[in-house]
């Protein structure tokens, strides 16, 4: 009798996602940081071209004497204690928007966190494109992120947003292949989301501004570009932390493992 091939399984996840992974981890906790420190040296954000003091802000931060705010536009948030009205580790009242220990560096300096900010960003942005690149050539979004058009069906969708209710399906879900929620989410991020928070912090840029003012003009302005590049990288925090959340449910020992060391993809049954 012939003998019978074996075909090892394939890993959960390659190499490559696992190496961007963790660079993209630190480096959006960086980014993220950094750039509080640079909200924090004008705490509002602005729709078009210009915007001041002076200037109606549809967001911002702000604090009296002994009262911290969040404002959306007519609506104001007491936030005292933790934004615009904080208290450091020495006991001193603080009015920076955003607390010290939200902030990279910890004490208000902008030289310091723009340069955090911008060496981070570049590793950032060459570790997306590359990381795209590289999926697209070994197939793991055609074969892991691809929706098929049985998945776009609204009962399908619907099945799907059940199944991460239930916290026994959420369980069993860290080695098998991508639901239609987890594809669309990855999806949303990776080519979306991401994306628009390079090219959004480019349109900032005065350089940029002056030499392809077209980008500028594609986000509506360099306040409109501010404004989607703050409410990106929220939508990441958030994003970050439904993340989190669902690997503590489904196993967090197993799932880190498989992130560090590849881990196995279940196989359908025959």
């Amino acid at each position: 009798m012939p003998e019978e091939t074996i075909i090892p399984a394939q890993p959960r996840h390659r190499l490559t996602t696992r190496i961007w992974h963790w660079i993209n981890a630190l480096c959006l906790i960086t980014l993220l940081m950094s750039g509080l420190t640079i909200f924090n040296a004008h705490p509002r954000l602005y729709w078009g071209e210009y915007g001041a003091n002076g200037d109606y802000a549809w967001m911002a931060v702000g604090s009296s004497d002994t009262m911290g705010y969040l404002r959306f536009g007519d609506l104001r948030i007491e936030t005292t204690g933790v934004l615009g009205n904080w208290q450091d580790d020495q006991g001193r009242t603080q009015k920076w928007a955003f607390p010290g220990w939200a902030t990279i560096p910890s004490s208000y300096s902008l030289a310091d966190g723009r340069r955090w900010h911008f060496f981070f960003a570049w590793i950032f942005s060459v570790g997306l494109g590359l990381f795209i690149l590289r999926s697209l050539w070994n197939r793991h979004v055609q074969q892991d992120l691809r929706i098929g058009l049985q998945e776009w069906r609204p009962s399908a969708i619907w099945n799907s947003i059940k199944s991460h209710l239930k916290l026994s399906n959420i369980r069993q879900t860290g080695e098998q292949g991508y639901n239609i929620i987890q594809k669309l989410s990855y999806v949303g991020v990776i080519f979306v989301l991401l994306p628009s928070m390079i090219f959004s912090g480019l349109a900032m840029s005065p350089a940029m501004d002056a030499n392809w003012p077209l980008l500028t003009d594609i986000f509506g302005g360099r306040q409109s570009a501010r404004s989607l590049h703050f409410i990106a990288a929220f939508l990441l925090v958030l994003f970050f932390f439904v993340h989190i959340a669902m690997v503590l449910v489904s196993g967090p020992v197993r799932q880190m493992t498989a992130m560090i060391f590849g881990g196995k993809r279940k196989e359908p049954p025959a």
